[in-house]
C-alpha cells in the first residue's frame, strides 16, 4: 500500500509558523457550518473538548463513548497536572524552554513543528480551563499554584490536588454538556466503534455496536475525528482503565490509516507494584510525588528489614546519585530503567523484589504533614486503601509499568490521518511526544488537540472536500457493516476452553518480557512467532459465551483482545527494525557503558509509519524524516 506521508509543516520561522498556518487555511463560512455532520469518537479530554468546540462553531456533531457516561472516560484518572509555560514562579521558563524540555525528553523523536505549538498554544490552556472554573491550586496571594515534574528544572506543573484529570474533564463535560442541551451534539454512551466507513478514499462514518441492546448501526458522516486513548493494556497489565483498547485505531489502520512509532510505549516509574498472578489492573501513583518523595533502595542485597530499621548510611537514594542536576525529578524512561536496574541487582523491595521505596518522610517532617496531606492527601488515602499501609508512617513502594503510548496513528500538522478527513488527536496520534512523554504532557496535548487546533484544521478540508452524499443504503457503508456483523457473529461461535481473560494475561506477559522496558533482538523475534501462534490459538480455543443481542462484556472484551493480539505483532516488528534506544525504547543492544539509551541519530531520526498488509503478513515501513531546525539532536544528559 502506498501512503501519501505529507506532513504539511508551514514555512517560515518555528515561533511563526502555527500563526502563518492559521491565519492562511481555508474556512467554512459560519452559514455554512450547520450544514457538515462530524463524528467524534471518545470523550475524554481531547473528544469532549473537540466535540464542544466544534459544536461551539456551529457544525452538527456525533460523540460517542463505550462508558456509561463521558465522565468515565479514563482521562480521569490522570493525577499529577497539565503544563503550561506561564512562568508564574519567574524561575526562567518561556515557550521556548517548554519546548525545548518536550523535545529532549522525548529523545529528539518528534516533530519540531507540532512540540512548538503545543508549547505555544499551553498557556492559553490554563485561561480556558480556569474561565471554566477548574479549581486549581493556588498560592496564599491568589495566583495559581505550580510543580515541577521529571525532565525539568522549572515548575510549570498547574494542578488540582491528586485529581487534575478528574476536574480538567468536567470543565471539559461541562461545555460538551452546554452543546448537547442546545442540540448541537448527539452523545452516544455505550457505543462502541467497530469499523471505519471509507468511501472514495475518504473517511465517511464509523460502524458501532450498542453495548445494551446489541444492535450495529452505521452513522455517516462528512469527517470522522478519533481521541480513543492508548493501547498500554496489550501489556494486560498497566495503569489504565480495563476498557482501553486499541480497537478504534486499529480498525482505522486495516482501513488504510498508518500507524506512527508503535513500539513507543511509556513506562511510569511510580506505580504500586503487583500484588499476585490474578491482578488485573495496575494503580498509578501521581509523579507529582517525586516533588518531595526521595526513591531509595537497601545498600546491601537482600535486606528485609522494614524501611524505618534501615539507617540513612545504609540506604541509596540512586537517582540523586547518578543525576545530581535532577535527582529524583528525571525523565519517566531514566527513573524506570533504574529502578529496574537495581531491583535486578537483587536490592528491590517488598514481595519479590520488585518494588523501589517512594520516601515523603524528609518531606514531612520539613513542611509539616498537613502541607504534604494538602498536595497529596487523596493518593495517601488510595496508597493506604490499596496496601493496608500508612505512607505518612513508612515509605510508599514503587515499581514501573506500562502507562501511557507515545505512538498511534501517523498525523499530518493538520491532525490528519493519511485516510483524508480522519482525524486522530489526543494519546490516539503520535505527534507530540516522541519517544517519551514528559510527565503532564498528556492533558495538555489533549486539551491543545481539543480545544484549539482540530477547530481550525478540520475546516481547511471541509472547505475544500468534494463530498458526494452518502446513506446507510450507500454500497460501502452495507459492505463495512456486513463486515462487522461477520466478525461478531464469527466471535460468538467460538466455544472452546479458554478464557478471554487467560489469553489476554499470556498476551500481556509476552509483550513485557519482550517488548516492554527492554528489548532484544532475540527476544522480539521469539516474540513475533510466539504472538502469531497465540493468536491462531485464540481463534481456536477462546470460549466467548453469551449473544450478541444484548449486554455481553465477554463479547466486547474478546473483539478488543483480538485487535491486540494483530496489533501486537506490529509493536515487536517495530521494536525490532529499530536498530537504536531512545527513549522508553530501550533495545539491550544499544547502550551506553553506564548503561543509557545510544541513540542512533544517523540511521533512524525519523518516524516509522506502517501500512497493513494483513493480518499475519510483515507491515509495509514507510518514514516520515525529522528535521531539526532550532532544537538540534545533543546526548540527553540529566546528570
Amino acid at each position: 500500500m502506498s501512503l501519501d506521508l505529507r506532513a504539511r509543516i508551514p514555512d517560515g520561522p518555528l515561533n511563526e509558523k502555527w500563526e502563518r498556518h492559521r491565519s492562511a487555511i481555508r474556512l467554512v463560512a459560519p452559514a455554512n457550518k450547520h450544514k457538515y455532520h462530524i463524528v467524534v469518537v471518545g470523550s475524554g479530554l481531547a473528544g469532549a473538548s473537540a466535540a464542544a468546540s466544534l459544536a461551539d462553531l456551529g457544525y452538527n456533531v456525533s460523540c460517542f463513548c463505550f462508558q456509561d457516561s463521558p465522565r468515565r472516560a479514563h482521562s480521569i484518572a490522570a493525577q499529577g497536572g497539565i503544563n503550561a509555560a506561564k512562568n508564574y514562579q519567574n524561575d526562567g521558563d518561556s515557550v521556548f524552554r517548554l519546548f525545548s524540555d518536550t523535545i529532549k525528553g522525548g529523545d529528539f523523536r518528534s516533530r519540531e513543528a507540532n512540540v512548538y505549538r503545543l508549547a505555544e498554544i499551553s498557556a492559553s490552556i490554563i485561561d480556558q480551563c480556569v474561565g471554566q472554573g477548574v479549581p486549581f491550586a493556588r498560592e496564599y496571594g491568589g495566583l495559581l499554584a505550580n510543580r515541577s515534574f521529571g525532565g525539568v528544572q522549572v515548575s510549570r506543573t498547574f494542578y488540582a490536588r491528586g485529581q487534575t484529570g478528574q476536574q480538567l474533564l468536567l470543565g471539559a463535560y461541562q461545555a460538551l454538556e452546554r452543546q448537547i442541551g442546545r442540540g448541537k451534539v448527539k452523545m452516544y454512551a455505550r457505543h462502541e466503534m467497530l469499523d471505519l466507513i471509507v468511501v472514495n478514499g475518504a473517511a465517511r462514518g464509523i460502524i458501532v455496536r450498542d453495548l445494551v441492546t446489541g444492535r450495529i448501526d452505521a452513522h455517516v458522516a462528512d469527517a470522522v475525528v478519533l481521541a480513543t486513548g492508548g493501547y498500554s493494556n496489550v501489556y494486560y497489565l498497566s495503569t489504565n482503565a480495563k476498557g482501553c483498547n486499541v480497537t478504534a485505531i486499529w480498525r482505522a489502520h486495516k482501513r488504510g490509516a498508518a500507524l506512527a512509532n508503535p513500539c513507543f510505549t511509556q513506562i511510569h516509574p511510580t506505580c504500586i507494584p503487583a500484588s499476585g498472578h490474578h491482578q488485573a489492573k495496575l494503580t498509578l501513583m501521581s509523579e507529582s510525588l517525586r516533588n518531595d518523595g526521595r526513591i531509595w533502595v537497601p545498600r546491601g542485597n537482600g535486606d528485609t528489614r522494614p524501611p524505618n530499621e534501615i539507617p540513612e548510611a545504609e540506604r541509596d537514594y540512586f537517582l540523586e546519585r547518578l543525576y545530581p542536576s535532577y535527582g529524583n525529578l528525571v525523565p519517566r524512561d531514566v527513573a524506570s530503567r533504574r529502578a529496574k536496574d537495581v531491583c535486578d541487582q537483587g536490592r528491590g523491595v517488598g514481595p519479590g523484589g520488585h518494588g523501589v521505596y517512594l520516601d515523603l518522610g524528609d518531606a514531612i517532617e520539613r513542611r509539616g504533614r498537613q502541607v504534604i496531606a494538602e498536595r497529596y492527601g487523596n493518593l495517601f488515602a488510595m496508597y493506604e486503601r490499596i496496601t493496608a499501609e500508612d505512607p505518612f508512617r513508612v515509605p510508599m513502594r514503587i515499581y514501573p509499568a506500562p502507562h501511557y503510548t507515545m505512538g498511534g496513528l501517523w498525523v499530518d500538522y493538520n491532525l490528519m490521518t493519511t485516510i483524508d478527513g480522519l482525524y486522530a488527536i489526543g494519546e490516539a496520534n503520535f505527534s507530540d511526544h516522541g519517544a517519551n512523554r514528559l510527565g503532564a504532557s498528556a492533558l495538555m496535548q489533549g486539551l491543545a488537540d481539543g480545544y484549539f487546533i482540530l477547530p481550525y484544521t478540520i475546516g481547511d478540508y471541509l472547505a475544500q472536500a468534494q463530498l458526494g452524499p452518502v446513506d446507510a443504503s450507500h454500497a460501502a457503508v452495507r459492505q463495512t457493516q456486513q463486515e462487522v456483523d461477520a466478525r461478531v457473529r464469527q466471535l460468538l461461535a467460538l466455544h472452546g476452553g479458554r478464557s478471554v481473560d487467560q489469553f489476554h494475561r499470556e498476551l500481556g506477559r509476552v509483550m513485557w518480557d519482550h517488548c516492554g522496558m527492554s528489548r532484544s533482538a532475540a527476544g522480539l523475534r521469539g516474540a513475533i512467532e510466539r504472538v502469531a501462534a497465540l493468536r491462531g490459538e485464540f481463534w481456536q480455543d477462546v470460549c466467548v459465551g453469551g449473544t450478541g443481542e444484548d449486554l455481553n462484556q465477554s463479547l466486547e472484551h474478546a473483539g478488543r483482545v483480538a485487535d491486540f493480539m494483530e496489533f501486537a505483532e506490529l509493536m515487536c516488528h517495530d521494536a525490532l527494525h529499530r536498530e537504536e534506544s531512545c527513549g522508553c525504547h530501550f533495545r539491550e543492544e544499544f547502550q551506553t557503558p553506564d548503561g543509557e539509551a545510544r541513540r542512533n541519530d544517523e540511521g533512524f531520526a525519523y518516524v516509522a509509519a506502517w501500512a497493513f498488509t494483513g493480518v499475519g503478513s510483515k507491515p509495509t515501513l514507510h518514514k516520515e524524516p525529522l528535521t531539526f531546525e532550532v532544537a538540534h539532536p545533543s546526548v540527553r544528559s540529566y546528570k
